[in-house]
């Protein structure tokens, strides 16, 4: 099942602007068993559905094409749509290359693309930094 440490089952949202990999993510995890409460291929659909779905976690891709992933990062977590979701950054990008600017995000850490897994979403969920 979806569930972290606590048993409790955690609800996922994906944002990524290319469109197969929200498909083959959103497959993936369902089959490890996380729930995808939904996709968003950009800043504004990602804060609506993070506003209307309450998920446990978002990912977010670093580059929404002409858009941050830092900047989204920022507004999933300080700003007016704010809640208690875990902001975990992703990309196809190494982690040696992006480690700064992670740090100095609120995001609870950063996931390669080609390490996501449903256990990886709910390490570093677990160990949600406090900001």
């Amino acid at each position: 099942m979806g569930c972290d440490s606590y048993g409790v089952q955690l609800s996922c949202l994906i944002v990524d602007d290319n469109q197969s990999f929200l498909e083959a993510a959103r497959m993936l995890l369902e089959r490890e068993g996380l729930t995808i409460a939904g996709i968003a291929s950009n800043s504004a659909e990602a804060l609506h559905q993070a506003e209307m779905l309450h998920p446990d976690v978002v990912l977010v891709d670093v580059m929404l094409g002409k858009e941050s992933g830092f900047d989204l990062a920022y507004l999933l977590t300080k700003g007016d749509c704010a809640g208690k979701a875990t902001v975990i950054l992703i990309s196809t990008r190494a982690e040696e290359d992006v480690a700064d600017l992670v740090d100095q995000s609120p995001a609870a850490g950063f996931l390669p693309k080609a390490e996501l897994s449903a256990g990886a979403i709910r390490r570093i969920a677990s160990g949600r930094r406090e900001r």
